[in-house]
């Protein structure tokens, strides 16, 4: 049988687990929130590099075609 005092204790226990629950479900909920934004930085970080790829590979085409039209070349070596 459970005594008044284990009682209080129980109860004392459970809304101590309860306010640990209530601050692990707060803390979810930002870490949530930051991840999306980390997905949405990189989202936009991996469009950035693609397109200055895309920018180089023009660059060194358009080169190429320069060097092609004034008949450059290098020495190999």
């Amino acid at each position: 049988p459970m005594t008044d005092a284990d009682q209080s204790f129980m109860l004392e226990l459970l809304k101590r687990i309860q306010a640990d629950m209530a601050d692990m479900k707060r803390d979810m909920t930002g870490i949530r929130v930051e991840i999306a934004a980390i997905g949405q930085q990189l989202g936009a970080l991996t469009s950035a590099v693609y397109s200055g790829k895309s920018e180089t590979d023009d660059m060194r085409r358009r080169i190429e075609r320069i060097e092609r039209r004034l008949e450059l070349q290098d020495n190999p070596h």
